[in-house]
Protein backbone atom coordinates (compact mmCIF):
# COMPACT_ATOMS: atom_id res chain seq x y z
CA UNK A 1 0.00 0.00 0.00
CA UNK A 2 1.18 3.61 -0.63
CA UNK A 3 2.31 5.67 1.59
CA UNK A 4 -0.57 7.58 2.76
CA UNK A 5 0.68 11.45 3.15
CA UNK A 6 -0.21 15.01 2.45
CA UNK A 7 3.11 16.10 0.84
CA UNK A 8 3.55 19.60 -0.92
CA UNK A 9 4.66 19.14 -4.46
CA UNK A 10 5.34 22.98 -4.20
CA UNK A 11 6.65 24.29 -1.04
CA UNK A 12 5.11 27.59 0.22
CA UNK A 13 1.62 26.56 -1.52
CA UNK A 14 -0.74 23.53 -0.94
CA UNK A 15 0.05 22.32 -4.34
CA UNK A 16 0.01 18.05 -3.80
CA UNK A 17 -0.13 14.66 -6.47
CA UNK A 18 -3.18 12.93 -5.31
CA UNK A 19 -2.90 9.66 -3.92
CA UNK A 20 -5.55 7.64 -5.58
CA UNK A 21 -4.98 8.41 -9.01
CA UNK A 22 -1.57 10.58 -9.25
CA UNK A 23 -2.93 13.78 -10.72
CA UNK A 24 -0.89 16.77 -9.72
CA UNK A 25 -3.05 19.38 -8.00
CA UNK A 26 -3.03 22.84 -7.95
CA UNK A 27 -4.97 24.96 -5.45
CA UNK A 28 -5.32 27.65 -8.16
CA UNK A 29 -8.75 26.93 -10.42
CA UNK A 30 -10.41 26.07 -7.93
CA UNK A 31 -12.79 29.13 -6.55
CA UNK A 32 -11.21 28.46 -3.36
CA UNK A 33 -7.93 28.60 -1.24
CA UNK A 34 -8.42 25.86 0.53
CA UNK A 35 -8.49 22.65 -1.88
CA UNK A 36 -8.75 19.13 -0.06
CA UNK A 37 -9.75 16.82 -3.04
CA UNK A 38 -8.41 15.99 -6.05
CA UNK A 39 -10.33 17.48 -9.32
CA UNK A 40 -9.78 14.48 -11.49
CA UNK A 41 -10.77 11.73 -9.55
CA UNK A 42 -12.55 13.39 -6.76
CA UNK A 43 -11.06 11.15 -3.83
CA UNK A 44 -9.09 13.19 -0.96
CA UNK A 45 -7.47 12.25 2.41
CA UNK A 46 -8.04 11.57 5.71
CA UNK A 47 -5.75 14.69 7.16
CA UNK A 48 -8.14 16.77 9.55
CA UNK A 49 -9.75 15.84 12.49
CA UNK A 50 -11.79 19.31 12.33
CA UNK A 51 -12.16 20.69 8.99
CA UNK A 52 -9.03 22.35 7.87
CA UNK A 53 -6.98 21.50 11.06
CA UNK A 54 -4.71 18.88 9.32
CA UNK A 55 -4.89 17.30 12.72
CA UNK A 56 -5.76 13.69 12.25
CA UNK A 57 -3.38 10.94 12.45
CA UNK A 58 -5.25 8.51 10.13
CA UNK A 59 -4.09 9.60 6.48
CA UNK A 60 -6.24 7.17 4.92
CA UNK A 61 -7.43 7.71 1.10
CA UNK A 62 -11.11 9.21 1.61
CA UNK A 63 -12.89 7.75 -1.48
CA UNK A 64 -16.32 9.68 -2.58
CA UNK A 65 -19.63 7.88 -2.51
CA UNK A 66 -22.52 10.10 -2.89
CA UNK A 67 -23.22 14.07 -3.16
CA UNK A 68 -24.90 16.05 -0.68
CA UNK A 69 -26.99 18.96 -1.82
CA UNK A 70 -27.33 21.74 0.82
CA UNK A 71 -30.08 23.63 1.83
CA UNK A 72 -28.72 26.56 -0.58
CA UNK A 73 -28.48 24.43 -3.53
CA UNK A 74 -24.31 23.64 -3.45
CA UNK A 75 -23.18 20.37 -3.63
CA UNK A 76 -20.89 18.74 -1.43
CA UNK A 77 -19.14 15.69 -1.58
CA UNK A 78 -19.45 12.84 0.97
CA UNK A 79 -15.80 10.57 1.31
CA UNK A 80 -15.26 7.28 3.38
CA UNK A 81 -12.41 6.60 4.98
CA UNK A 82 -10.69 3.32 3.07
CA UNK A 83 -8.76 3.13 6.62
CA UNK A 84 -11.31 4.20 9.51
CA UNK A 85 -14.78 4.17 7.96
CA UNK A 86 -14.79 7.45 8.80
CA UNK A 87 -17.49 10.39 6.84
CA UNK A 88 -16.24 13.77 5.96
CA UNK A 89 -18.03 16.29 3.38
CA UNK A 90 -16.06 18.75 1.08
CA UNK A 91 -17.83 21.80 -1.03
CA UNK A 92 -17.30 20.98 -4.29
CA UNK A 93 -15.24 23.21 -6.52
CA UNK A 94 -15.33 25.24 -9.56
CA UNK A 95 -12.81 22.43 -11.54
CA UNK A 96 -14.01 19.58 -10.16
CA UNK A 97 -14.29 17.09 -13.15
CA UNK A 98 -17.80 17.07 -13.84
CA UNK A 99 -18.25 13.81 -15.24
CA UNK A 100 -17.52 12.04 -11.89
CA UNK A 101 -20.13 14.51 -10.37
CA UNK A 102 -22.80 13.31 -12.02
CA UNK A 103 -21.63 10.06 -12.05
CA UNK A 104 -22.09 9.90 -8.13
CA UNK A 105 -25.37 11.71 -8.15
CA UNK A 106 -26.72 9.22 -10.08
CA UNK A 107 -25.01 6.03 -8.62
CA UNK A 108 -28.24 5.56 -5.96
CA UNK A 109 -31.00 5.41 -9.20
CA UNK A 110 -28.21 3.42 -10.91
CA UNK A 111 -28.40 0.29 -7.93
CA UNK A 112 -31.16 1.03 -6.11
CA UNK A 113 -32.09 -1.02 -2.85
CA UNK A 114 -34.55 -3.05 -4.44
CA UNK A 115 -35.55 -4.85 -7.47
CA UNK A 116 -36.15 -2.56 -10.31
CA UNK A 117 -38.79 -4.55 -11.75
CA UNK A 118 -40.85 -3.71 -8.33
CA UNK A 119 -41.37 -0.85 -9.51
CA UNK A 120 -44.12 -1.80 -12.34
CA UNK A 121 -46.14 -3.37 -9.55
CA UNK A 122 -46.45 0.13 -7.85
CA UNK A 123 -47.89 1.60 -11.20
Amino acid sequence: MKEQNFTSIDHGSDNFSCQNCSHQVETTGAGSSHRNHCPNCLFSLHVDDEQGDRAADCGGVMEPISIWVKKNGEWALIHRCKICGELNHNRIAADDNPLKLLSLSVKPLANPPFPIERIKDLL
